[in-house]
């Protein structure tokens, strides 16, 4: 699922001791997923700065070594070699050269994990990738010395840190907690983040083939500021749906709910259910019609996801009851309500596909 979302989120590494191995094995490739991703960032906002440059130019520049080029220059008639020292604008050669040492050593561990399956062989594909980037310095371990210096340098960006640590993991052989024989790196990764990433890239993949516009709440793109008067007196500050669609004269407004609510509602009657999950269902309901209030399409609607097992999908999916309908009426403007189910597993294009069925029909 992280691969088929396009590591929308990945498991983040906690500022704590290293943990003791446990029985649960962690694949190897899912730490060389954030090790990768931190390279990346670190190659597009390297930072470039002058260095001190030596080289036979055509014409004098910078410093020339006047004995040499008269001495070794002169008498074998290489009158346009004249040995120079200068200074050249260039990225910091040393980090690039241990860049391409950690990418030679993350692309030998995927090598050997290719029975993975695709997301391994994507992950090599994004190794080779940033191994092109890199190709022209010659890859070298840095010391420890060197590491240290790169990560107490002054006002250091994150980017840079994190690409230094990612690096360090790499050399140390460190992995992820639970990972066979070593000691782990302590992480953590949300699961309604991670839920409402693989709703986002449900909905990103439903907007290719509808057609129309999607923002995110991940991005930012979606929020919505509560003006309060005075300020100081207000508590939330914004709305913030997780995802929204726009097309033509229609807006869906999406939250994403990691809760069991759907399999629960599946279970037996509304009246039937714990007061408590009522409740929190009402708060959900609740919570995406406020979300509808800010859209000022001619048609609206409000959609609340929950997860479910691929059993129960399924199941769904053969009786075409994927999505349940509602709507209600705000004044003179009628607000449509989808309750909608999506399985936890990485078949990202069937789930789009079904899902856009039954919200938009057929058509395109």
């Amino acid at each position: 699922m992280l691969s088929e979302m396009g590591w929308r989120i990945i498991p983040q590494p906690l500022r704590l001791p290293l943990l003791p191995r446990s029985d649960r094995k962690i694949p190897a490739w899912v730490l060389s997923t954030i090790v990768l991703l931190r390279l990346r960032a670190l190659l597009d906002r390297l930072e470039r700065r002058f260095e001190f440059s030596e080289s036979d130019c055509p014409a004098p520049r910078g410093s020339v070594r006047w004995n040499e080029y008269a001495t070794e220059r002169l008498p074998s008639a290489r009158f346009l070699s004249v040995p120079c020292r200068f200074p050249d604008l260039r990225d910091d050669q040393e980090l690039k050269a241990a860049i391409h040492f950690t990418l030679r050593r993350q692309l030998l561990s995927l090598d050997g994990q290719r029975q993975a399956g695709i997301v391994v062989l994507r992950l090599i594909d994004l190794c080779l990738m940033l191994l092109e980037r890199v190709r022209q310095v010659t890859p070298k371990e840095p010391e420890r010395r060197r590491l240290q210096s790169w990560q107490r340098g002054p006002l250091k960006q994150e980017v840079f840190l994190n690409g230094v640590q990612a690096i360090e993991w790499t050399i140390e052989g460190n992995g992820l907690a639970g990972l066979a024989d070593l000691q782990g790196l302590p992480w953590m990764m949300s699961m309604e983040e991670f839920f409402e990433a693989w709703v986002e890239a449900i909905f990103a993949r439903v907007t290719r083939h509808s057609g129309g516009q999607l923002r995110i709440g991940r991005k930012r793109e979606t929020i919505c500021p509560i003006v309060w008067n005075p300020p100081y007196l207000g508590s939330q500050k914004y709305l913030l749906p997780d995802v929204v669609l726009e097309r033509e004269s229609e807006t869906l407004i999406i939250d994403a709910k990691f809760k069991g609510h759907w399999e629960e509602l599946q279970l037996g009657r509304w009246g039937e259910l714990d007061e408590v999950l009522r409740e929190h269902h009402r708060a959900d309901l609740l919570q995406v019609l406020a979300y509808s209030t800010v859209a000022t399409s001619q048609t609206i609607s409000a959609c609340l996801v929950y997860p479910c097992t691929l059993r129960t999908w399924e199941s769904l999916k053969r009786q075409g009851r994927i999505v349940h309908r509602g709507s209600l009426r705000a004044g003179t403007r009628k607000i449509g309500l989808f309750l909608a189910a999506v399985p936890m597993v990485a078949r990202l294009d069937e789930v789009a596909t079904e899902l856009k069925k039954s919200i938009f029909g057929g058509a395109n």
